[in-house]
């Protein structure tokens, strides 16, 4: 009988949100304040790290997804290192993924492999035999990236030489180096890698990410940033831009 789907791996951007704190009133408070920073991500998936929140007993996490959908942000999936969060998610009818994120790696895979383990497998000795034999090299774009393109470096480095456009999108499971102005948005270490970096030769982004971890531009950066050569890069899961110094 022939086969009516095929299961395959397949790459979805999503955004998270690392909640703090499950106060539902001062979660609304700075929902209603980042507001108008929200308008070009309604379309994006949001999963919740809860990783910092301790006991699911107090967290009502169908009130939490209400509250981020009023402000038009989709939460598909909850994020967590204790499993005890799973029965959490299913009662909202929403994924859950364990952390790190290699851990939630090694069961999605299994998953796959159980549910079609001949094409599991084929895939498998192909990546293992790329990974093995061909390591992909830096991804180098020599052209103005314009208004809804996007580029994907996959499991590589990427260097942009020209403009990268208001409303075009740079992503890079690597490092990202952009070498014109930085209009658009970068994401860098796509698949999670927190060692990953962003250097812009003039910084006038729109958004930056780092491993899911990201930043909205709303507001004019301070002077020794705003159109300056700048490195961003993770601190203890918080974004930081510094000042690139030639000296």
């Amino acid at each position: 009988m022939k086969a009516a789907f095929n299961v395959k791996s397949a790459r979805l951007d999503a955004l998270s949100v690392q909640l703090l704190t499950d106060d539902l009133t001062l979660i609304n408070y700075e929902l209603k304040q980042r507001a108008e920073r929200f308008g070009n991500l309604r379309n994006m998936p949001f999963t919740l790290d809860l990783q910092n929140l301790a006991n699911p007993a107090t967290v009502d996490l169908g009130k939490l997804i209400a509250l981020f959908a009023r402000y038009h942000l989709r939460i598909i999936a909850v994020r967590h290192s204790d499993a005890v969060w799973a029965s959490l998610a299913k009662q909202q009818n929403i994924a859950f993924s364990i952390l790190p994120e290699e851990q939630a790696n090694t069961r999605v895979k299994a998953v796959a492999e159980a549910l079609s383990p001949q094409a599991a497998n084929v895939n498998n000795e192909k990546i293992i035999s790329s990974v093995a034999t061909n390591a992909l090299p830096t991804l180098v774009i020599d052209r103005t990236i314009r208004t809804g393109q996007q580029v994907y470096a996959e499991k590589s480095d990427l260097i942009v030489l020209g403009l990268v456009s208001e409303g075009a999108e740079i992503i890079a499971d690597g490092n990202i180096h952009i070498y014109g102005p930085l209009r658009g948005r970068a994401l860098a270490g796509a698949a999670g890698n927190k060692d990953t970096r962003i250097f812009a030769q003039s910084m006038q982004a729109e958004l930056v990410s780092v491993a899911g971890i990201y930043r909205i531009f709303d507001q004019q950066l301070p002077a020794h940033l705003d159109r300056h050569a700048v490195q961003i890069f993770l601190q203890n899961d918080r974004l930081v831009l510094s000042a690139i110094q030639a000296n």
